[in-house]
């Protein structure tokens, strides 16, 4: 028969629409929940505690939406408390992968770098995941604090955004790595300007792909597939829809885009406390 519960997604903003737009490509047949915290973005400059509470407070949220699983699309929210979330909720849940497989079976000589927030950085899970499949490999690692309020303003070009990437990556060219992971999930939208200051020979790994296949997997595993041929998609944002609707309207672009369902929503996350 199948199970026709929605599959939810969450975010820091807006940068989890990189998975979400993964998982309509692998699993177009089910319903999808998003939901952005664009009324708090970035969280990668705040404290873990602070952070956690943020998460303890959208996962009520998920719950009320009776979702049968739900994706922490925040590489920031992810490495800080996916683990204590886990044992916590009356659903299943899965994280934005590291990526750590990808870009080992991409490099040519094992030296590997990472960009990602300032708390993803330090909570060193990226080097962790790195050094647990090859330990002999070398990371080097980049905090790139500036970058997503660039983003989520919808600043995805331009002088500004060229400066601060470049200032943040030439390290790690310097570092001589072959393969770079994307270790934010706001970062796809400027791989043309990363793509720029790294040149054409280093691989850019995005990983809300296997974010995706994980998320597949996980279902398939508890036998939570839907049999839909195609889903809708709720989007709801803590502030700002307006901003919201213009960004997804100009820098995505979704699968069968013209018959997919997309709904915009407000939403105050202390209705679900």
């Amino acid at each position: 028969m199948g199970d026709s519960a929605p599959i939810g997604i969450f975010d820091s903003g807006l940068g989890g629409l990189t998975v979400l737009r993964e998982v309509l490509n692998l699993l177009p047949g089910e319903d999808v929940i998003y939901f952005g915290d664009t009324a708090r973005t970035p969280y990668g400059s705040r404290p873990p505690a602070e952070i956690l509470r943020f998460l303890h407070e959208i996962l009520p949220f998920f719950a009320a939406q009776q979702v049968k699983l739900a994706i922490i699309a925040c590489n920031t929210m992810k490495a800080i408390g996916f683990e204590q979330a886990g044992t916590k909720v009356p659903f299943l849940l899965t994280g934005v992968n590291y990526g750590a497989r990808a870009a080992l079976a991409a490099s040519r000589n094992k030296r590997i770098g990472v960009m990602a927030t300032a708390a993803t950085i330090a909570s060193g899970k990226h080097v962790q995941a790195i050094k647990a499949e090859e330990p002999a490999a070398t990371v080097a690692v980049q905090a790139c604090p500036r970058l997503v309020p660039f983003i989520e303003q919808g600043k995805l070009f331009g002088p500004e955004l060229e400066s601060a990437v470049t200032d943040y990556l030439l390290p790690l060219k310097e570092a001589a790595i072959d393969t770079l992971i994307l270790g934010c999930t706001h970062y796809p939208f400027i791989i043309p300007v990363i793509r720029q200051v790294m040149g054409p020979d280093v691989v850019l790994i995005d990983p809300a792909r296997e974010t995706a296949a994980e998320a597949r997997t996980t279902l398939a595993h508890h036998d939570k597939l839907t049999t839909r041929a195609q889903g809708r998609v709720r989007l709801c944002f803590s502030s700002d829809l307006p901003r919201a609707e213009q960004f997804v309207a100009g820098a995505i672009e979704f699968p069968w885009a013209e018959e997919l369902s997309l709904r915009f929503e407000l939403v105050n996350l202390l209705d679900y406390r």
